[in-house]
């Protein structure tokens, strides 16, 4: 039965459901347990499953991450919650060189089925060090994989997949979506990790987006086809591994292509998109890769100041003409 949930309820209920099935699972973060998180992620929880399985930890983002790669190599298959992505640098010792290399560095007979999640994102006029999206520096880490969802029906698919998968994921959850609606089956489902989604197909130009600036990229396409613009809407969902399958596939069909994202411009992960273009489709294109992102600035605290900052409908809507104004070869 399918019927609408937010996005912040559809992952409430795949931790839900996963904890029901399986007794090795527990969660553990900041005010996770009588409050239920920060964003309320894991309300209701520790109400049904106790204090044992979910679990509130001290302000140490080293020691939740520790305990996760800790109680996973033993067995277990822990999920474990860093308020904002802002607080994964603090953690990056247990991320880098603990979870992500330990199965290789012991020849697979060690494995972390660990999941963080955290909140990436901004929109909220949380300033500089609550707003930062900085999964390109996660993506960088060979043994990591990283999911940001779209949509409540994507969220929990995928975060069914990342609580099952023998190896560290990290779950993004965007602080703007937490209450978007969309239709979520009740029943569990896995959504396959590094698998993108077509939102919305087209010939013309290939948009290729992820979080909420996928959704912004729709609505904007939504638009322009009032004008005769096809824009094909690209959502990689799992940022690691990329499909790069199906996004070349796309720029096969329609010739031009920009990358939209909320992280900044600069060694974001639009350049890797952009590089993989160009090395597997070049002959297929019409234009150069465009790309639309943030500044090379920390966010702006000011609202105004953050909406000018963060990619917009109309930036969006520019650069799709942009590349559409060049000439075909």
């Amino acid at each position: 039965m399918t019927r609408k949930i937010g996005y912040v309820q559809a992952f409430n209920e795949a931790v839900r459901q996963e904890m029901q099935a399986n007794e090795d699972i527990f969660c553990a973060g900041e005010d996770i347990g009588g409050f239920g998180g920060v964003f309320q992620s894991y309300a209701g929880l520790q109400k049904e499953f106790g204090e044992r399985r979910v679990v509130d930890t001290p302000i140490s983002e080293q020691a939740i991450i520790g305990l996760g790669v800790g109680a996973a190599v033993a067995g277990l298959r822990p999920i474990v919650d860093i308020m904002f992505m802002d607080f994964i640098a603090v953690a990056f010792d247990q991320i880098i060189n603990q979870a992500a290399k330990l199965k290789y560095m012991f020849g697979g007979s060690a494995t972390v089925p660990m999941t963080i999640t955290t909140g990436g994102g901004g929109g909220l006029s949380a300033a500089a060090q609550h707003s930062q999206s900085l999964e390109a520096l996660i993506c960088h880490i060979p043994g990591l994989k990283v999911v940001y969802p779209s949509n409540p029906f994507d969220m929990k698919g995928l975060m069914t997949s990342c609580i099952r998968d023998n190896n560290p994921t990290i779950m993004i959850k965007h602080k703007r979506l937490l209450g978007m609606q969309g239709e979520v089956p009740e029943e569990p489902y896995t959504i396959p990790l590094g698998k993108a989604n077509v939102l919305r197909e087209g010939t013309d130009v290939t948009v290729v987006s992820w979080a909420k600036m996928a959704n912004d990229c729709v609505d904007v396409a939504d638009r322009l086809a009032s004008e005769g613009i096809s824009v094909e809407v690209i959502d990689p969902r799992t940022m690691q591994p990329l499909d790069s399958e199906t996004i070349v596939a796309s720029v096969k069909k329609t010739h031009r292509v920009i990358v939209v994202h909320e992280a900044v411009r600069f060694a974001g992960l639009g350049a890797e998109v952009a590089a993989q273009i160009q090395e597997d489709a070049f002959d297929h294109l019409d234009a150069p890769v465009g790309r639309v992102a943030a500044p090379f600035s920390p966010v702006p605290f000011s609202p105004v100041l953050e909406s000018h900052y963060q990619p917009s409908p109309d930036r969006i809507t520019e650069a799709i003409r942009a590349v559409l104004a060049r000439p075909g070869a």
